[in-house]
């Protein structure tokens, strides 16, 4: 199969990272809703079109920067984010269920991103539809590519925002399950947030936890 080039591979990176975040997004919108609040609807969050998710610089402008930089050999933590969605928990019915049922939406959703993409793409595999002269020809090599990052990006992004560190899906499940006399601790933590995540990134903690489930993936994909 050809190589991708790296224009190539940026293309569908964005792409992706684009369609990861819309869907992460508007699940956390559409769950919301879901509960009684229709801050988000109102706001047209409910969609994947990705204009209403994107944030120029955590979506497009940091991740590319990051893709590139690796390219070039230099570390730079793939991090990103979209436009936060806005909820109002006071117009949630059951609040504590309703908590945790809208910051889990976004990483359900990814994670049922990802379990379609490898359905597929396993699929391809098991008909010889991607291999070398496989009835794709050319093109099994870019859709090869395309339905990884559709799988790697999504579970990378669902379990990102799991861990517990504020102001990430995690750390807000925390709160419903936590007394509240926690809370505080939590809320203090927020303002440290970015710098440990990044650390959690550079020094290969987030690496530690990803890389084995890639690794699984990619067992199951091809055994």
């Amino acid at each position: 199969m050809l190589e991708s080039s790296v224009v190539g591979q940026l293309i569908i990176f964005i792409v992706v990272l684009l369609l990861a975040v819309s869907v992460h997004e508007a699940a956390h919108a559409w769950m919301s809703h879901k509960f009684g609040d229709d801050t988000a609807y109102l706001l047209g969050r409910v969609t994947l079109n990705p204009i209403a998710h994107t944030d120029p610089i955590g979506t497009l402008l940091i991740p590319i920067f990051s893709f590139i930089a690796a390219g070039a050999g230099i570390f730079v933590p793939l991090i990103g984010w979209g436009k936060p969605t806005p909820v109002n928990p006071l117009r949630w019915r059951n609040k504590d269920v309703a908590n945790v049922m809208v910051s889990i939406a976004g990483i359900l959703a990814n994670l049922l991103m990802a379990i379609i993409a490898f359905v597929i793409f396993k699929t391809l595999i098991m008909n010889r539809v991607l291999v070398e002269g496989g009835s794709l020809g050319q093109l099994g090599e870019p859709v090869s590519l395309l339905l990884w990052k559709v799988i790697d990006l999504n579970i990378s992004l669902a379990i990102f925002n799991l861990l517990p560190v504020p102001p990430l899906d995690g750390s807000k499940v925390l709160y419903s399950i936590l007394p509240a006399s926690m809370h505080s601790t939590l809320d203090a933590l927020e303002q440290f947030s970015f710098i440990i995540l990044i650390g959690a990134m550079y020094f290969g903690v987030f690496g530690a936890i990803i890389n084995p489930v890639q690794r699984f993936v990619m067992v199951l994909l091809f055994a």
